[in-house]
């Protein structure tokens, strides 16, 4: 057992985030390793249908081609070792492809593949179960892109085991690939929940890269050199807690406040964060700053984990287009809305005559005049928008027509129109709908492949799972009625005063966290934001506002508090035409409600300091 810390650096969010953040993290003195996070639910698809095209590059190519010369023998030199689901659809070639970048280098890296979650060879006998989506209900869909269980740490922790340098992955949940070095490091076992709840929280934090660094941070003018922020540092004891840091010299910022952020997002219930290895409970989370740029995490806990992988598989669902149609001055919002209603009436005509039927699914959003805030925009009379038109059909041809003729307005409609040319003809592209269920864990076999020597992988051992014995954790002051003589003295200010907010994606879900920025602030935040008001704040985002589903958590331990609004994104990622699918801004429209609060409160605090300014 190493009762020492293990430094692991986040290096990447998604498929194409910086390539920069390597070079960057090796810098950092006794760093153990290097982390590259890259699959997205939709990525696999998209991924699979690159290797349908071009055989043997369905992986993330740039961690091969451009990361991986750049630090390889370096790497292998200092032994950090390499964690990365850089496999995509096809391990194999990704293995392959590595390997032949070291032959050319005059390097032999040991790497080793985890592989047993690619399903699709099982698609027919997954079907004739009469499997549903485990969130809609919706029937198993006609034919799949991709099918992928989301494999654990433990066969990450085993790779290691036998010494690998290097281990690709397909589909392993995002947190798994810093909780294995530390089941490996540490000598964790399967029955140490509460360790592995907090190194499944390291791995969260660390996923999204510089989210925890000062990226997407509600106080954005305090965080210095976004050009060259730091991607995080984990500093990890056998205890289970852990550092969080970025290199010296970055840009960025590490706070309590710029964690705690990317702890919200993208969570549901933080009482029961359900992971392969354990089920998380972060109510108790703390966060203290222990130094410049340094911030400690205590209090995750766990309980045994579930019997059940979470299999998430792709499909596509016809296709959709976009357009984007520039319009200026006198009126332009409403002009940009009138020019849209016209095209679309003559593209639907064109499609009727020509048989092939009207576009299941369009959405018309004016940017510039705040389409995404509904009822709440105020920003009507803009002299200069950008017109989104976006269309579904399940026919390709439906799509070719709307991109013959989505640019004649330039000449025949609203004045003021500057045509489509930064943009080119929108082009069709496939709509990739999500099917998510659950299969037992007794029915996937992962396996890890060291250079041709295939070891059995540990699976988890799991309990049947019922969320309905989940205890709510006490309150922590947060459920207290503030008190009259308080009541007597309110000011009405924007929630940005009060607090930080995070959103996130979660399929068709989508997520806010809350953080109170002061203790005394939480009664207050907590009694007016209540599951109605927030649904009521975002009744524009679900089909039927009347039968909308908004659910609050607690997290008495960071002062904060989670909402999960269901079904609200319009199919969610690829399936949804919105501008903001992934929910990237959800946070930023809550905080601009009015929360009554004593004037006394914000007196103490020394009135509106830089971090509590209020939008102007």
């Amino acid at each position: 057992m190493n009762d020492g810390i293990v430094r692991i650096g986040g290096a990447s969010a998604f498929i194409t985030d910086s390539t920069g953040a390597a070079r960057q993290l090796l810098a950092v003195p006794d760093l153990d390793y290097l982390t590259f996070d890259f699959l997205a639910e939709v990525t696999l698809s998209i991924l699979a249908k690159v290797k349908a095209r071009r055989p043997e590059q369905g992986y993330a190519r740039d961690f091969v081609h451009v990361v991986l010369p750049d630090i390889l023998g370096e790497c292998l030199e200092r032994g950090v070792r390499i964690v990365a689901n850089a496999g995509g659809v096809d391990p194999a070639a990704c293995r392959d492809a590595i390997l032949a970048i070291a032959r050319d280098r005059g390097l032999r890296p040991r790497i080793a593949l985890v592989g047993g979650d690619d399903l699709m060879p099982r698609e027919e006998d997954l079907r004739a179960r009469g499997i549903t989506d485990m969130f809609t209900g919706r029937p198993f869909p006609g034919r799949l892109e991709t099918a992928n269980a989301y494999l654990g740490a433990g066969p990450i922790a085993r790779a290691l085991d036998a010494g690998a340098d290097l281990v690709i992955t397909g589909r392993v949940t995002d947190s798994s690939l810093v909780l294995g070095p530390l089941i490996h490091e540490h000598g964790w076992g399967s029955e140490d929940w509460d360790l592995l709840a907090q190194g499944s929280l390291a791995g969260h934090v660390a996923e999204c890269g510089a989210q925890a660094t000062g990226g997407l941070f509600t106080d954005w003018e305090e965080v210095p050199d976004w050009a060259g922020i730091g991607y995080p540092v984990l500093e990890c004891a056998a205890d289970g807690s852990f550092v969080v840091t970025k290199p010296e010299g970055t840009g960025g910022l590490v706070t309590p406040a710029t964690v705690g952020e990317q702890i919200l997002y993208e969570i549901g219930d933080p009482r029961a964060y359900v992971l392969p290895d354990v089920v998380c409970d972060f109510t108790r989370v703390r966060l203290e700053q222990v130094g410049e740029d340094r911030v400690r995490v205590t209090g995750a806990r766990g309980r045994p984990a579930t019997d059940s992988y979470k299999v998430c598989a792709t499909w596509s669902d016809g296709y959709r287009s976009f357009a984007l149609l520039p319009v200026i001055g006198i009126d332009a919002a409403r002009k940009a809305q009138r020019q849209a209603d016209a095209i679309l009436e003559r593209i639907e005509g064109i499609l009727e005559r020509e048989g092939l039927g009207a576009f299941t699914a369009r959405r018309v959003e004016v940017l510039g005049a705040e389409a995404s805030y509904g009822a709440h925009s105020r920003a009507r009379g803009s002299r200069e928008v950008v017109c989104k038109i976006g269309v579904e059909h399940p026919r390709r041809e439906a799509l070719e027509v709307f991109g013959r003729e989505v640019s004649a307005p330039v000449t025949s409609m609203a004045a003021g129109s500057a045509g489509w040319f930064v943009t080119g003809r929108p082009a069709p592209s496939s709509v990739i709908r999500l099917f998510s269920f659950l299969l037992p864990k007794s029915e996937v076999s992962a396996t890890v492949d060291v250079g041709g020597e295939v070891l059995a992988a540990p699976t988890p051992p799991g309990r049947s799972w019922d969320p309905s014995r989940v205890e709510p954790p006490a309150p922590g002051g947060t459920a207290a009625d503030p008190t009259s003589e308080a009541r007597q003295d309110l000011v009405e200010v924007p929630l940005v005063r009060l607090a930080w907010g995070r959103s996130g994606d979660k399929g068709d879900s989508f997520n806010v966290g809350i953080i109170a920025r002061r203790p005394e602030y939480l009664p207050w935040i907590h009694r007016a934001l209540t599951e109605e008001r927030v649904g009521e704040h975002f009744r524009h985002v679900f089909a039927d506002p009347q039968r909308r589903r908004v659910e609050r958590f607690e997290l008495p331990g960071m002062g904060a508090l989670n909402f999960l609004l269901h079904e609200s994104l319009g199919g969610g990622g690829m399936a949804s035409l919105r501008v903001d699918p992934l929910a990237k801004g959800m946070a930023q429209q809550l905080l601009e409600l009015e929360v009554p609060v004593p004037a006394s409160l914000l007196e103490d605090a020394g009135g509106v300091r830089s971090r509590e300014r209020a939008p102007a």
